[in-house]
Formats: C-alpha cells, sequence, structure tokens
C-alpha cells in the first residue's frame, strides 16, 4: 500500500453493488490455511468506496453457534486459491487469528488499511 490517505471500507451488502459473476461470489465459503486447516468463514466482503473494489475478507472464526466468535479482516492479497467452497489463504490459522479483531466501528476509518495490511505484510 501506499502512504496516501485510503479511502473508508464499507461492507459490500450495505451498497448496490453486486458481484459481477454470482457463481464466483465466496461469502459463505470456508476459509483454509496454507496447512489446510479451516480457520473460519467468510462473512462479507469490505470495499473501498473510491475504486469499488474488493480489499478484505470479512471471515468469522471460533466459537460455538455465534459464541465466542471473533471476525477478522483478511486482505485478499493473502488469498492463494479457490476452490469449489474453499478460500486458501497463504498465511495459517494462529498468524489470521492472532492478528487484529475487526470491529464495525472502526471500518470505516482508513486506519484500519494500514494495521491489517501492515499485520499480514502488504504494506
Amino acid at each position: 500500500m501506499t502512504n496516501r490517505t485510503q479511502p473508508a471500507l464499507v461492507k459490500l451488502g450495505d451498497t448496490d453493488l453486486t458481484v459481477a459473476d454470482a457463481a464466483e461470489d465466496i461469502r459463505g465459503h470456508t476459509v483454509v490455511d496454507q496447512q489446510g486447516e479451516d480457520i473460519g468463514t467468510v462473512e462479507g466482503l469490505m470495499i473501498d468506496e473510491d475504486e469499488r473494489k474488493v480489499r478484505f475478507l470479512r471471515v468469522a472464526a471460533g466459537g460455538f453457534l455465534g459464541i465466542g466468535e471473533k471476525t477478522f479482516l483478511i486482505p485478499v492479497d493473502a488469498v492463494s486459491r479457490i476452490e469449489g467452497d474453499q478460500v486458501h489463504v497463504d498465511r495459517t490459522r494462529d498468524h489470521i487469528t492472532g492478528g487484529p479483531s475487526y470491529d464495525p466501528d472502526l471500518a470505516e476509518q482508513t486506519d484500519i488499511w494500514e494495521s491489517s495490511y501492515g499485520y499480514y505484510g502488504y504494506t
């Protein structure tokens, strides 16, 4: 990422935008780490308002029946491949679950870009 001010992130579902090809919509898919271990489920896609591009996957992980569940933003840059209903990422489960949690109250703040991209090494 550059040092310019980043646009706010918004949930794709909160806009009038859609995924161009419904067959390529990965919401609801299982996220799998580089060792084949399940991490969680793609709850949503976060886009930047200026370029209208998906920048992050909003992934729910852990917990049981929603209790104790945490949500993380994973940069789309970390996606290595998509196979069927699985989204493979190039990080370990521990790395992702050890990262900053998603806070919907902070999603519109531009510093979320730096903290998330920085954590994953995409600065």
